[in-house]
């Protein structure tokens, strides 16, 4: 039986998820600042159709990029040294969550329904949520957002208008999250793409575990300046 949620205090052992679907933990509650951050230090996460309840998840296995083991492929490294793309961070998030929430070729919805927007859009006024944007002559061409708490990254969604787009502020976001001494970034659940660059399955057991640590050091909420990300490649990964 999976329970319905009328606190932040009320969620299960991330343990008592099911294997199918994989992860479903509870439903209810809401998508405000105090149950968003009550969730991700225990490693669960809202993921719904608009049709649904509010749906929260703990998969097992978890899929994680540990900062410092990304991979870059020669390609795009040689994308990332052309100067084509201009990488910024959090000036443009609500234009990025509304780009990740546009429907994909390959379907016919989204899971980022308004709800899920402005309960995220409320985290970046917050300082705990950000966005990593790639421009190209002015134009917001891909990016992606995602939640930080702690020494963790927890990520969201990307897209993409232009070819490698995503790749190059996701290439960013690692080299950040490395000089940065972040312990890791949480991809969710795995994907060939994210393999590709680096991101490897761990237990959700690990994965918890590690959040009772990483989550709970001392870094203060707020907003990251427009270069951020753009000034921390230089210094991981110089030309």
């Amino acid at each position: 039986m999976i329970p319905w949620l009328r606190t932040p205090q009320d969620f299960p052992p991330v343990h008592k998820a099911l294997a199918d679907p994989n992860g479903l933990l509870a439903v209810g509650g809401a998508l405000t600042p105090e149950w968003l951050l009550q969730a991700y230090p225990l490693g669960i996460f809202p993921w719904f159709s608009p049709e649904d309840p509010i749906l929260w998840w703990s998969p097992h296995p978890r899929m994680v990029l540990i900062p410092g083991e990304q991979r870059i492929t020669r390609s795009l490294r040689k994308t990332l040294r052309s100067g084509r793309f201009e990488v910024r961070c959090d000036t443009a998030f609500k234009e990025v969550i509304d780009a990740c929430a546009a429907p994909r070729h390959a379907a016919h919805g989204t899971w980022i329904v308004p709800a899920i927007q402005n309960a995220y859009l409320r985290l970046h006024e917050l300082g705990w949520a950000h966005s990593i944007e790639t421009w190209c002559n002015g134009e917001l061409v891909g990016g992606l957002y995602g939640v930080a708490i702690g020494r963790a990254f927890f990520g969201e969604s990307m897209f993409h208008h232009q070819t490698d787009a995503s790749k190059v502020a996701f290439a960013h976001l690692a080299a950040m999250l490395e000089r940065e001494k972040y312990a890791i970034l949480d991809c969710q659940m795995a994907t060939s793409h994210l393999a590709s660059l680096g991101a490897h399955e761990i237990s959700r057991e690990a994965f918890t575990t590690g959040l009772q640590t990483w989550a709970h050091e001392q870094v203060q909420p707020g907003r990251w300046p427009s270069g951020f990300a753009y000034h921390c490649w230089n210094d991981v990964c110089p030309n």
